[in-house]
């Protein structure tokens, strides 16, 4: 290093013989007078042990001797100088070297030493040698440290003490030394080098930038120190850390060549702010899309909230992820759920508003809401404490004009709640690990295509992923295992969600989720949920069985493919209308339920695998495609049948169903099995003229038996005499008290058998 930084830059003063113009008796600077008028000093030729040499009588409390020629001060090199001397008579002085800072333009750097250590001269002829080390970095070994602002100096040594004496001072030597801190061939700078301090009081940013500017491809080296940095800092090269850093919490780190989690955590000594400084970075500048945790497990004693952390960003488009690592809570009161309860008004009018709340300054955003007519997954997804609302992330479907709500803030591992807008960040290969202390993951307000994929969600104490806005528009969960931290419990005493869902257009694929109370909640169209295990029974064997899925929306159009739906079922509703009852619009309609496996085991023959659950009047199916499901019950006795209309809150209107298909469905130990057509055999071993048959066990949701498509004989159809028959006979649907029933009327009295094609819906 040092001849590459010194190469070329003349350090040696001229001799002493070449003539003393050379040399100052005050600070070297240009219109200093020098000791060719001073006449305090002559040139001594061929002294015995110094050859050419000069002598200064000592005239002034500081006798300096300075080379009035500007020495080079570089940053990242040392300089040695060195001077022999011997006292001749007189007084005997100290001596030491010396030298003057100057900056650029010349003016002089204050505030630096600029003397080295002194040395007393103790008899006359004894030869004595002096030196000091100059150069910008604070390491041990430099007598004046100067830091970056110096250029050059003015070099030479001053005499202290008593006046009168006569000294001689052989050649004076300037050289290169920053071998003695720095091995030949060095592939690393230190920021010392370059005016850096360590005592995390004074601001090194400058040092550190000047360090990486001068590294050339090489390493930097933060060598042993506490740096205080108050300014962002940008390294281009690579950095090694001994030391560490203190930045203010607004003020970035960015490590371009090795932006990894470990470097960030050698950089700050601590992990949990290392994380915090490392999403800082990874949400500005880094020319890094994403931030590798390189399968370190950071323990987390509060929830990292962040968009406080990145501080400079509300928005933010570009793709980021975060990788391989775990995050685990410390278990301290700082995620403890806060529970809040406050009288408010609601009305249909403001859908997602509640008014007149009280008390609600002490409301966080981002709480769940619950009351009387409040459905599933509703947040509090702003607040405007000078009109006292509160925006709701759903509308309610029933609650009354004024009640005493609910809020509950749960809280989250990883929270980024605060922006307003987030589009495509990406969390692969993490475990979040909850301890049942807390919950994972909280997305942004409002974005797009925030994915979560390969992870382990494990033990969240109230949630898994939750979205309290619209930013889980095009979410994608793919290939996560959800670990509930309810396993031990009855069904009935659970009350973990893996995940919610309030805007449009998200990909639920290939995860696992075990025994939560609901894997999903999902509002909003145009979902896929595909491929995924998720099962929900318990060790009890108990009766109690909750929904694996929860469609909230009416119109749905949602695909549900692939599925292995385990002691638990799909349930479709319209529990977030504020208007829940069907005046316009396509009601229950858009949704395929395919090739998907649903088990149950030790079920009650009351269980279904779907459930339909109107929350208001004149609703009806609309759109429907139930195919290539497997349908099983284990571990003794049966089940009624997979499919029922919970009529708890509000009936269906059977009379409108249309567009439904439903076939190619195996069932195993269930009862009655649902068609739509229902090809249903008629037989008659007795000439009759009206044939009647009750479809009801054939027929979804309780529908009627509103068209009969087909009535096609089996063999021949004869009279009582054995004749056979050919006239056609006509069919009337929708008798009996509810509607199921069929009447097949014939010219005259036959028998036979026919096959017989019912639906319950009509065509468009």
């Amino acid at each position: 290093m040092n001849k590459a930084i010194t190469e070329g830059a003349d350090l040696t003063p001229p001799q002493f013989n070449e003539g003393l113009q050379f040399w100052s008796d005050q600070d070297g600077t240009p219109g200093s007078t020098t000791y060719a008028t001073a006449g305090t000093a002559v040139i001594v030729p061929a002294d015995s042990d110094f050859g050419d040499c000069i002598e200064i009588l000592k005239t002034n409390t500081v006798q300096k001797l300075r080379y009035t020629g500007e020495i080079p001060v570089l940053s990242g090199c040392y300089l040695r100088i060195t001077a022999r001397v011997k006292a001749m008579s007189g007084n005997l002085p100290s001596v030491r070297i010396a030298g003057w800072a100057g900056a650029l333009g010349g003016a002089h750097v204050t505030g630096i030493s600029e003397a080295g250590p002194s040395t007393a001269l103790t008899a006359y002829g004894e030869i004595v040698e002096i030196s000091a080390i100059i150069g910008a970095g604070n390491r041990s070994g430099v007598d004046m440290v100067w830091g970056t602002s110096p250029v050059y100096g003015h070099f030479g040594l001053d005499m202290t003490g008593s006046s009168g004496g006569v000294v001689r001072v052989e050649s004076i030597v300037i050289e290169d030394a920053t071998h003695v801190f720095h091995r030949n061939m060095m592939d690393w700078v230190d920021v010392r080098d370059f005016g850096a301090i360590g005592d995390g009081v004074t601001d090194d940013s400058t040092a550190f930038e000047a360090a990486d500017l001068a590294a050339g491809g090489r390493t930097v080296l933060v060598s042993g120190g506490s740096y205080f940095l108050a300014n962002h800092v940008t390294f281009e090269s690579k950095v090694r850390f001994e030391g560490t850093v203190v930045m203010p919490d607004n003020i970035r780190l960015a490590l371009i060549q090795n932006y990894d989690l470990p470097s960030y955590v050698e950089a700050f000594g601590d992990e949990e702010l290392a994380l915090k400084k490392a999403m800082q970075a990874l949400m500005n500048f880094t020319d890094h899309e994403s931030l590798d945790m390189c399968g370190r497990r950071i323990k987390l004693t509060e929830p990292l909230d962040v968009h406080a952390v990145v501080e400079n960003q509300d928005t933010f488009a570009n793709r980021r992820v975060l990788r391989n690592g775990q995050l685990e809570s410390d278990g301290s009161p700082s995620w403890d759920t806060e529970v809040f309860t406050a009288l408010a008004t609601y009305s249909s009018a403001a859908t997602t508003t509640l008014s007149n709340v009280a008390g609600i300054s002490q409301i966080p955003v981002g709480s769940l809401v619950e009351g009387t007519g409040v459905g599933r997954e509703v947040y509090v997804r702003a607040k405007n404490v000078a009109a006292g609302t509160i925006t709701l992330s759903l509308p309610l479907y029933a609650a009354p004009g004024q009640q005493t709500y609910t809020f509950r803030r749960f809280k989250y591992l990883l929270d980024f709640s605060g922006f307003t807008f987030l589009q495509r960040f990406n969390i692969a290969d993490v475990e979040f690990l909850c301890q049942g202390k807390c919950s994972a993951l909280m997305l942004p307000d409002d974005g797009l295509a925030f994915q979560v994929r390969d992870c382990y969600i494990t033990s969240p104490l109230d949630r898994g992923v939750t979205s309290t806005g619209h930013g889980c528009s095009g979410l994608q969960l793919d290939r996560n295992q959800f670990l509930s931290n309810e396993q031990s419990q009855n069904v009935a005493n659970r009350h973990t969600i893996a995940f919610n869902v309030n805007a449009n257009d998200c990909k639920i694929r290939d995860n696992r989720a075990v025994r939560f109370k609901h894997f999903g909640v999902i509002h909003g169209t145009g979902h896929m949920v595909q491929s995924n295990h998720f099962f929900q029974g318990d060790a009890a064997q108990t009766d109690q069985r909750t929904a694996g899925i929860v469609l909230s929306a009416s119109h749905s159009l949602t695909i549900v493919n692939g599925n292995y739906i385990d002691n638990c079922y799909i349930e479709w509703t319209n529990e977030h209308d504020a208007t829940p009852d069907n005046v316009t619009g396509f009601s229950f309609s858009a949704l395929t339920v395919q090739s998907n496996v649903f088990y149950a085991s030790h079920a009650p023959a009351w269980f279904r695998f779907i459930w339909l659950k109107p929350h208001g009047t004149g609703h009806y199916i609309n759109g429907l495609n139930v195919s290539g499901n497997t349908f099983r019950h284990s571990g003794g006795g049966t089940i009624t049948r997979v499919e029922e209309v919970d009529t708890s809150i509000a009936t269906l209107n059977l009379n409108a169903f249309r567009n439904i298909t439903i076939g190619g469905n195996s069932f195993n130990n269930i009862d009655d099995h649902m068609f739509n057509p229902a090809i249903v055999e008629m037989t008659e071993t007795a000439a009759t003229n009206v044939w009647q048959a009750d479809m009801a066990k054939y027929l979804a949701f309780g529908g009627k038996s509103r068209r009969v498509t087909s009535v096609v004989a089996h063999s021949h159809i004869s009279d009582s005499s054995g004749n056979k028959i050919y006239t056609m006979p006509y069919a009337v649907p929708s008798l009996g008290a509810d509607g199921t029933e069929i009447k097949v009327y014939w010219s005259e009295p036959v028998k036979g058998r026919v096959h017989t094609t019912v639906r319950i819906d009509n065509p468009v």
